[in-house]
């Protein structure tokens, strides 16, 4: 079996997919992230930004304040309630999910938020994400539920029982429907802030909020890689058996 030494040196933080906003970008969002947060949250994860599949088909609302390019999950009309590009959209997050993972779990922002909120729901019903690992963790911040009825039908029809961290602003535009999307979560963890629709600093509760949810994911990883150490083979000289015992 491997040994304590080899699984020490396999230690690794916890990875998590980051979905950007509505017409922004994987490098806003990071900015926006590694702007407002403490190091002592960030230096605890490994974050990979991805941009959206599709270059941006309006004005965007950060236009003056972040750089172009931006870009979009999928489209939408006025109410919501009808999607376009969205299977393409789901097999473009398995691809990366394939390319850089295997993930811990999946960071989301406004749009990015309110697709890794509904994501776990799809991959139980095999709409998508087939071909890689369930989904284990959710950070959803400025999320809500997918309002198209049959994409939400799948996604909600069982309840959220990853683990989940929520952040809900005060003045967010989407604050009552984060809060639908936190009735079907199982014990869903939940930071407050006074601000609207954003990345938000964290406050000393908060801040315990996440630091404590990061070690919890920390420690179930810790776990798995204990459980794969002391099963992996390891090669013996003049021995032909394969196994460790």
């Amino acid at each position: 079996m491997g040994s304590e030494g080899d699984c020490k040196t396999n230690q690794r933080k916890p990875r998590f997919l980051c979905l950007h906003g509505f017409r922004t970008s994987g490098a806003i969002l990071k900015k926006q992230i590694f702007d407002k947060w403490p190091t002592q949250v960030v230096d605890k994860l490994d974050l990979v930004f991805v941009d959206a599949p599709f270059p941006s088909q309006g004005k965007s609302e950060v236009e003056g304040i972040f750089d172009p390019p931006y870009y979009e999950w999928f489209q939408f009309n006025k109410e919501f309630t009808e999607y376009e590009n969205f299977d393409k959209c789901l097999e473009y997050i398995e691809e990366c999910m394939i390319k850089h993972g295997p993930f811990d779990g999946l960071l989301g922002f406004s749009q990015g938020a309110i697709l890794s909120g509904g994501l776990s729901g799809l991959q139980a019903k095999e709409v998508g994400l087939t071909k890689v690992p369930k989904i284990k963790n959710l950070i959803i911040i400025g999320g809500a539920k997918f309002q198209n009825k049959s994409v939400a039908e799948k996604a909600y029809s069982s309840a959220i029982t990853c683990p989940s961290l929520h952040f809900l602003g005060e003045k967010d535009y989407l604050k009552k429907y984060g809060i639908e999307l936190l009735e079907s979560c199982v014990d869903p963890v939940v930071i407050h802030h006074p601000r609207g629709h954003t990345i938000p600093r964290f406050d000393e509760k908060g801040l315990e909020s996440m630091l404590s949810f990061i070690e919890k994911v920390q420690a179930e990883i810790s776990t798995s890689l204990i459980k794969l150490c002391f099963f992996m083979p390891v090669p013996h000289s003049g021995n032909n058996s394969s196994l460790g015992f």
